[in-house]
């Protein structure tokens, strides 16, 4: 897509929480990355971390990022109300706590600068009504729901700097809505709507209005990702 060479550098470890995107960041820095996606809040949630504090410590990373000259795209909590193993009431919390991070890391990311992507309101359905999105535990994605988070977050990263093609969003799978409002309401509708991404803009010049600073908000629908093919292994190799 970009049509030159892409590095990329993975910092990113399972089970971290907000806490530790300091250490994250330290580390990719030095790397002077041109565009950041960062996919935090889930173990927030499930580690009943405090809210304020997880949004702050991503607050942080955004805007050392920024600082930085690098751009940022930040997948927010994802719904932990489709986890089947979880049960009620658990699972009704899990969806309510999810859905308020989501919603309060977005006023902080476009606040920093950076960009949001809805997760849990996209994946959701999805995951609710088919397992093969969750690996043998039911809780982890599959390599099919990573694929699906990836095909989501995928045109928010490319546009961030500045490779997604324009005919994208056009056609049969174009943007479905394309609003200006301020970051609180925008915030709130796009943690309850499929695939929304949220980024700062401006009104007639002014970036703050009466109710706080504008966000526009933007429904894209995700590319079609080609199908993974198994790769035989040769005989008397064993895969490790």
């Amino acid at each position: 897509m970009a049509e030159r060479p892409v590095r990329l550098v993975k910092v990113a470890v399972s089970g971290a929480r907000s806490a530790h995107l300091a250490e994250q960041v330290a580390k990719v820095l030095p790397q002077r990355p041109d565009v950041a996606m960062i996919m935090i809040g889930a173990n927030d949630v499930t580690s009943r971390s405090k809210p304020a504090l997880a949004v702050r410590d991503l607050a942080a990373a955004v805007r050392a990022l920024r600082a930085a000259g690098c751009e940022v795209v930040v997948g927010t909590c994802p719904d932990l109300g489709t986890i089947r193993p979880v049960a009620q009431p658990l699972r009704t919390l899990g969806r309510r706590w999810s859905r308020q991070l989501a919603a309060a890391q977005t006023m902080a990311v476009v606040a920093e600068g950076g960009r949001t992507v809805s997760l849990g309101s996209l994946l959701g359905p999805s995951f609710a009504s088919d397992r093969s999105m969750f690996s043998s535990d039911e809780f982890h994605p599959s390599a099919a729901g990573y694929a699906a988070a990836a095909a989501c977050m995928l045109p928010s990263v490319a546009d961030a700097i500045g490779v997604w093609p324009a005919a994208a969003d056009r056609g049969p799978r174009s943007l479905r809505r394309d609003s200006v409002r301020p970051i609180a309401r925008a915030a709130a509708s796009a943690a309850g709507r499929s695939g929304t991404e949220v980024q700062p803009t401006s009104v007639d010049g002014e970036d703050v209005g009466p109710r706080g600073p504008w966000a526009r908000l933007r429904r894209r629908r995700p590319p079609q990702l080609p199908e993974a093919t198994p790769v035989e292994q040769p005989t008397g190799v064993t895969g490790q």
